[in-house]
C-alpha cells in the first residue's frame, strides 16, 4: 500500500460524507418511478388502465402465477428495514434509515437491473415485521431485509424463508457472507494456504459473522478452525452467559459448541493470535483492532476489517503491523469487500428463474464466480475481488445463481446458461443506458461543485 501522509488519508476517508451532505438535499432522494410501457397518446391509457386492464386482472385471478407474466412483480424487490442497525450508526429509526434503503434500491437498479423499493417500517416488533412482509408479498418477487438488529434478524429471516414462497434474503447475513467468502477464497489462494486448513479468527459475533462462518463452513473451512469473539471475549463451551441465552440466540451458542477446537479463552488479542485470516464485522474503529494484535498473526496474514463507515483498523496500520492482504468495506481503499458486489447479481439470477428461495449453495455459487472473475483479471495482494465498475461480474453471478437454483429444483422456470447470460446482460445494460441518457438530456441535473 502506498505510504502517504495520514492526514491526507483521513481527508480522503471523510470526503464521501461531506459530499453526501451536499448532494442528498440537492436531488431530494436517489430514485423515482418512470414508465416502461409505450404511451403514444391518451388512448393507450385504455389499455394500461380501465377498461382494458380488467382482462389481465381476470386472467391472473384464474391463474395466479401469471402475475409474473402480466406485471413487474417478476423483477421487483422490497428493501425492508426497521432502522435498528444501520451501517455503523445503530438504532437510528426508520426515517433516518431511508437514505440507506434508497441507496440500496439505486444499486439494485444500476448494477442488477432490478426494480427495488425502500420500505421502512415503523415497528421494532419482529412478529409485526414478519406480518408486514407477508402483506407485501403479492407485489414483490423478492424481499431484501436490511439493517435489522440481532438476534431478531435471525428469527425474522428464518421464519420468512420457511413461510414465504418468494426469496427472502438478509443482506447483512447472506450478502456479507457471500462477498467475504469470495475474498477469502482468493486471498488464501494468493498466500498459498488451503481453505480447509486455514485458522480463522472472527471479531464480532453478530448477524454478519455468524452468517459468514456458516457459508465459509459450507465452502470448506473447518468449523473447529474458527475462533470467534464478541465484546466479552472468545466463544467457547464454558461461556455461561451465552448458554443462558441459547434459546434466544441459538446460532451463537452453536458456535460456542462447535468452533474453537483449541479451547482458547480470553479477549480479542487471544482470538487473533497465530491465525491466518482475521475477519472483523464489529463496531467501527479506528482502534477496535490494535496494531499489536495483528503483529501476532501467522506469516502472510490476511485482515478483513469490514465495519462501516470506519474499519476496525485503518489499512495502513494493519500493513505496518505485518498483514500482507488487507480488505475493508470502503471503496476508497484496495480490496473493497462490499455487499454491492453480491446482491444485484444474486437477485438478478434468482428473479430470472423465479426461484422460491435463496439457498446457501446459491450464495457459494456466486462467491466462486466472484472469485473467478477477479482471478481472470489477475489476482494480487491489492486485488482479491472485482471492483463495482467491473460490471461483467453481475451477469456472471446471475448465471451461476440461476443455474444453481435450477439444479436444486427451486426454480419456477428453466433457462439455459446462454439465456440467463443474455437476459442479465440486457437488463443491466438497459439500466445503465437509461441513467446515462437521463443525465445526457438533463433529466438528471448536474449538481453544482
Amino acid at each position: 500500500m502506498k505510504q502517504i501522509n495520514e492526514k491526507q488519508l483521513l481527508e480522503k476517508a471523510n470526503k464521501p460524507g461531506k459530499d453526501a451532505m451536499k448532494l442528498h438535499p440537492f436531488y431530494h432522494g436517489k430514485i423515482e418511478v418512470i414508465p416502461k410501457c409505450r404511451i403514444k397518446d391518451f388512448q393507450d391509457f385504455a389499455i394500461w388502465y380501465t377498461p382494458g386492464v380488467a382482462e389481465p386482472c381476470k386472467e391472473i385471478q384464474k391463474h395466479p402465477l401469471k402475475v409474473y407474466d402480466y406485471t413487474n412483480k417478476w423483477n421487483t424487490v422490497a428493501v425492508v428495514s426497521d432502522g435498528t442497525r444501520v451501517l455503523g450508526l445503530g438504532d437510528i429509526g426508520p426515517e433516518a434509515a431511508l437514505p440507506v434503503m434508497e441507496g440500496k434500491s439505486l444499486l439494485f437498479k444500476y448494477l442488477g437491473g432490478v426494480d427495488a423499493y425502500p420500505i421502512c417500517l415503523n415497528t421494532k416488533n419482529p412478529d409485526e415485521i414478519i406480518q408486514a412482509v407477508k402483506w407485501l408479498k403479492p407485489s414483490f418477487g423478492g424481499i431484501n431485509l436490511e439493517d435489522i438488529e440481532k438476534p431478531k434478524c435471525f428469527y425474522i429471516l428464518n421464519r420468512l424463508r420457511k413461510e414465504m414462497d418468494i426469496p427472502v434474503w438478509h443482506d447483512d447475513q447472506q450478502g456479507t457472507a457471500t462477498i467475504v467468502t469470495a475474498g477469502a477464497i482468493n486471498a488464501l489462494k494468493i498466500v498459498g494456504k488451503p481453505l480447509d486448513s486455514a485458522l480463522v479468527s472472527m471479531v464480532g459475533a453478530g448477524a454478519a459473522n455468524i452468517a459468514i462462518a456458516r457459508v465459509l463452513i459450507v465452502a470448506g473451512v473447518q468449523q473447529k478452525n474458527i475462533i470467534m469473539a464478541d465484546s466479552k471475549g472468545i466463544l467457547h463451551t464454558s461461556r455461561e452467559d451465552l448458554e443462558k441465552e441459547k434459546e434466544k440466540n441459538p446460532e451463537k451458542w452453536q458456535m460456542c459448541l462447535k468452533s474453537n477446537a483449541e479451547g482458547r479463552i480470553g479477549n480479542l488479542a487471544e482470538a487473533i493470535k497465530n491465525t491466518d485470516i482475521c475477519i472483523a464485522a464489529s463496531k467501527p474503529g479506528p482502534g477496535t483492532i490494535k496494531k499489536e494484535w495483528i503483529s501476532t498473526m501467522a506469516e502472510d496474514s490476511i485482515v478483513f476489517a469490514s465495519a462501516n463507515p470506519v474499519p476496525e483498523i485503518w489499512p495502513w496500520e494493519a500493513e505496518e503491523a505485518g498483514a500482507r492482504i488487507i480488505a475493508t468495506g470502503r471503496s476508497d481503499f484496495p480490496n473493497q469487500i462490499n455487499n454491492s458486489l453480491g446482491f444485484p447479481g444474486i437477485f438478478r439470477g434468482t428473479l430470472d428463474v423465479r426461484a422460491e428461495t435463496i439457498t446457501d449453495e446459491m450464495c457459494i455459487a456466486a462467491a466462486y464466480e466472484l472469485a473467478k472473475t477477479a482471478e481472470d483479471t489477475g489476482l494480487s495482494d491489492t486485488y482479491i475481488v472485482p471492483t463495482m465498475d467491473s460490471w461483467e461480474v453481475f451477469p456472471r453471478e446471475a448465471v451461476a445463481v440461476g443455474l444453481k437454483a435450477i439444479s436444486q429444483g427451486i426454480a419456477r422456470i428453466k433457462l439455459s446458461r446462454q439465456e440467463l447470460y443474455d437476459q442479465a446482460m440486457s437488463l443491466i445494460k438497459k439500466s445503465r443506458d437509461i441513467t446515462q441518457s437521463l443525465m445526457k438530456h438533463g433529466f438528471i441535473t448536474q449538481a453544482p461543485e
